[in-house]
């Protein structure tokens, strides 16, 4: 169940093919399978169907619910990798260095994670329905096996104070009561913000979709907000230093 050290390699490409897989749905045209339909227009269809609202507020309060997940996700990645570090966050393999339960990790042990399920949620309202269903399941499932090869691997490395902290903090839905008191590690937000530009363009792209109700535009947001961050990424050596 646990994810190989192959798979952490290449964690970001394998997610960002799956997203690609969710908004391209093959198997609509090959196989005949699932319609072109958005997962928005199809759940705002549903809702005035039912006669629960109107098709206009239907599309209004799923388009929200698009941008609370997308907001949540920007700021789980950005608040994580602003404690963590972009060098840390960005690195290709595991590392253990010490444990870290200031900022999001005093309350989840994986914020970087939800952060990445939040918005890969948020991007599956303007994937076709199966699209959108294919892209959360096979994240949610790659998530979860990262998540346990990596804390098999810090357990393994950090011993007795990372599994007191596996003890505390819940994997990954936040809880505020009982959380360790805070360190005293220090957050650097411009670095996280530059490390996080694609779940910002997400959200972008979530508010630019609410004004004309086209895709087309903002995947274009999405997509501009994507290829900086690739090139903040190669030009930018400091952004990957070293805590």
């Amino acid at each position: 169940m646990r994810a190989s050290a192959i798979e952490f390699r290449l964690r970001m490409v394998i997610n960002t093919v799956v997203i690609v897989l969710g908004f391209w749905a093959p198997w609509i045209q090959m196989l005949g399978i699932g319609h072109r339909i958005s997962l928005v227009e199809w759940l705002a269809l549903e809702l005035s169907r039912s006669g629960a609202m109107t098709f206009a507020l239907a599309t209004t309060a799923v388009i929200l619910v698009g941008g609370v997940l997308a907001l949540a996700g920007a700021v789980f990645r950005v608040w994580g990798t602003a404690y963590l570090g972009p060098s840390t966050v960005n690195h290709l393999n595991m590392l253990a260095g010490k444990v870290v339960a200031d900022g999001p990790y005093r309350f989840v042990r994986n914020p970087l994670y939800v952060g990445l399920w939040c918005m890969v949620a948020a991007l599956a309202f303007l994937m076709p329905v199966t699209g959108a269903l294919f892209a959360v399941l096979v994240v949610t499932i790659f998530m979860v096996r990262l998540t346990l090869g990596e804390e098999a691997f810090l357990k393994e490395q950090l011993g007795d104070a990372y599994a007191a902290y596996l003890r505390t903090v819940p994997r990954f839905i936040p809880r505020l009561r009982g959380a360790p008191a805070p360190g005293c590690a220090k957050a650097h937000w411009l670095r996280a913000a530059a490390a996080e530009l694609t779940p910002i363009g997400v959200l972008a792209g979530i508010v630019v979709y609410s004004l004309n109700y086209e895709i087309a535009p903002a995947g274009r947001v999405i997509l501009i907000f994507f290829g900086a961050s690739m090139v903040v990424r190669a030009l930018t050596p400091g952004l990957v230093r070293t805590e």
